[in-house]
């Protein structure tokens, strides 16, 4: 069993055991869905931390839209709820990157690519430099903010 498994397991016992609702619930649904991840198929798998942390990084982003979603209708309690629970899992989740460290690593990924073709690349490799740079963010940046950063680099 994967050891990022293992431990959301039992941060999911101490929190039941402590009576901590709001990450109790969190966990429980971020275990529902590893667990729906490795069913699914047509062979029943373990999955690794990295696809663990696939499958909490995409909790985390339904739990911060669905915030907006709420805060929009006025449902500020539901709002607050889905907000909390994001934080909870994002604890399970490498450090974000900075928007300057995430500046630097997109040059660094350019300059790397205009170095094997001599001509920096433009719009048109758009898919090619998001591949290398997101194999580089690794998960510590959200897909948005990568595309962002690469559109205005080559903008």
């Amino acid at each position: 069993m994967a050891e990022l498994k293992a431990r959301l397991q039992a941060d999911l016992t101490a929190a039941i055991k402590n009576r901590e609702t709001v990450r109790a619930g969190a966990l429980r649904m971020a275990l529902t869905a590893v667990t729906t991840e490795e069913v699914s198929g047509k062979a029943a798998r373990a999955l690794s931390d990295d696809e663990v942390r696939k499958v909490i990084t995409r909790e985390v982003k339904k739990r911060k839209e669905a915030a907006e979603a709420f805060a929009g209708a006025g449902r500020a309690e539901k709002a607050e709820l889905e907000r909390a629970e994001s934080e909870v899992l994002e604890a399970y989740l490498p450090a974000q990157l900075s928007d300057d460290e995430l500046a630097t690593l997109v040059d660094g990924v350019l300059a790397t690519l205009a170095g094997e073709s001599g001509e920096r690349p433009g719009m048109k490799q758009m898919g090619q430099v998001m591949k290398a740079v997101n194999a580089e963010v690794a998960g510590r940046a959200e897909g948005g903010r990568v595309a962002a950063a690469v559109k205005s680099k080559l903008a």
